[in-house]
Formats: structure tokens, C-alpha cells, sequence
């Protein structure tokens, strides 16, 4: 069990297994890619150990980009987004975009509007982890690494205000 703040988490995804997930999007992700330099852009803090481990595990060539957009307060999503690093020099440019989760679809929806305003040649979306039961817009998810319930979590980048993102596995809400 872990204590974060006021909030108890038990076990629940194992760094084996979430290597296990990465090393067969990054593998998925080479094959539709071959022939082009795909930008693979982290959206932070959530995806930043994702974004790197994904790229590690890619065997192609390919450019790393983030931004930062921010939709959680405590345990759930506040329904607004809010861009706090932008993205520029996209255009023409075929770009992978890195989440740690995809619950409500609120914050891929708005990557989505930059991207399209940026002029991108193109773009998919890749997730460590996706809750299709709390999914709710229509934008196609690419590449999901592993499917989870609709139970909050932290861990390998996920936080409860702050703290967990430096674990090594998965944790759920007791």
C-alpha cells in the first residue's frame, strides 16, 4: 500500500508490465512510421517518463517535443483546459502525440485544435493508459498501451497534487 496526502493506493500495474506495453507501441508505432521522421510530442508533466521510454524503444529516427497543458485538480478532471506551454515549429510535420492517460477526451481535444492550427501533415494519438469507459469525445485513440478501469491512479508519471509521478509501477485508489 502507499499513503499520498489524505489518499491510500494499492498495486496495481507492474513496471514489467508497463515496459512490456511500451516496447510493443514503440515496435507498433516504427512499422506505420518507416518511412518518415515522426515528431513525438509529450504532453507534460504526466507523459514525460512515457515520452522518453517510448522513444528509447523506437528504432527509427524521430524528434521529441513537449507541451504542457493542465486538466486535473485533486482526484478528477475539472472539464477546462488550460495551455500552459504552447507548441510551435510543427508544421508539415507527422506528429505522435504522447499521453500518460486518455479518460474524459478533454485534453486530447484540445491538442487536437493546436495541431490543426499549426498545419501539422499529420497526427495520431499513442496513451500509456486509456479508460474507455469514461471516453467521451470521438477523436480515434492510435496506440494504447494498456486499458484501464475508470478508477483513479498514480504512478510512472500520474500524480495525486504532486506526488506519485516518480514510481516506478501503477498504483489505483484504494
Amino acid at each position: 500500500m502507499l499513503q499520498l496526502h489524505d489518499l491510500t493506493f494499492i498495486p496495481f500495474i507492474s513496471s514489467a508490465e508497463i515496459e512490456e506495453s511500451i516496447k510493443k507501441l514503440a515496435q507498433k508505432i516504427s512499422v506505420d512510421y518507416k518511412e518518415k521522421i515522426p515528431v513525438f510530442l509529450g504532453v507534460l508533466n504526466g507523459a514525460y517518463q512515457f515520452t522518453a521510454a517510448l522513444t528509447q524503444f523506437y528504432p527509427g529516427d524521430c524528434e521529441v517535443e513537449f507541451t504542457k497543458l493542465k486538466s486535473y485538480e485533486g482526484t478528477s478532471s475539472t472539464g477546462t483546459i488550460q495551455s500552459l506551454i504552447g507548441v510551435d515549429n510543427l508544421k508539415g510535420k507527422d506528429v505522435i502525440v504522447v499521453e500518460d492517460i486518455v479518460d474524459t477526451g478533454n485534453t486530447i481535444s484540445e491538442i487536437i485544435k493546436i495541431l490543426e492550427k499549426e498545419a501539422v501533415a499529420s497526427y495520431k494519438i499513442a496513451t500509456l493508459c486509456y479508460k474507455p469507459v469514461a471516453y467521451k469525445k470521438s477523436h480515434k485513440i492510435d496506440y494504447i498501451g494498456l486499458e484501464i478501469p475508470n478508477k483513479f491512479i498514480v504512478g510512472y508519471g500520474l500524480d495525486y497534487d504532486g506526488l506519485g509521478r516518480n514510481l516506478p509501477e501503477i498504483y489505483q485508489l484504494k
